[in-house]
């Protein structure tokens, strides 16, 4: 029976392809990532950080600065997502992407789901094959309106789920 028993982690990865797959039937078009392989799916939760900047208008409102936010696997932490986008696995890989498309929030107070290009990579490990992030079941993190003095940072926190992905099987 030894030699027939299946260890924890690749049962885990197959369970988490197996997740990613069954989840890209239920994406929008837009963030949609057909002939992908799951990779990971981590779940994170954070904050998006606002800076009170002169808009266009020169009236003062919250403009987007950059995420902060914790990667976790079974309540774990295993990383962490930053300004970039950047995402760093424990394991010493990372990457950083580009937004390539978008879908709304389930709510006017949830942040977009996004599809990322990856641009660039660091290191080797979990991460080290992605192509494709996409940041899905948002809850959270938008923050609207005027804002009365420039400079001013506010933090709106958020949790998502972001799925690595890479061309193939």
């Amino acid at each position: 029976m030894n030699g027939s028993r299946i260890t924890m982690l690749p049962a885990m990865l197959l369970m988490t392809v197996l997740a990613g797959e069954c989840a890209a039937e239920d994406l929008p078009p837009a963030i949609a990532a057909p002939g992908m392989t799951a990779v990971a799916t981590f779940h994170a939760e954070g904050a998006q950080i606002y800076e009170c900047k002169a808009g266009t208008d020169g009236k003062l409102a919250w403009a987007f600065r950059e995420p902060i936010a914790t990667l976790l696997l079974d309540g774990k932490t295993i990383g962490r997502h930053y300004a970039g986008p950047s995402w760093e696995h424990m394991d010493g890989s990372a990457v950083v992407g580009k937004a390539a498309g978008n879908a709304p929030g389930k709510t006017a107070s949830d942040i977009p789901w996004l599809k990322l290009d990856v641009t660039a990579h660091r290191g080797n490990g979990t991460l080290t094959k992605v192509t494709t992030v996409q940041r899905i079941n948002t809850q959270g993190g938008v923050q609207t309106g005027a804002c009365d003095k420039a400079g001013a940072l506010l933090s709106a926190p958020y949790s998502a789920d972001y799925a690595f992905l890479h061309k193939g099987s």
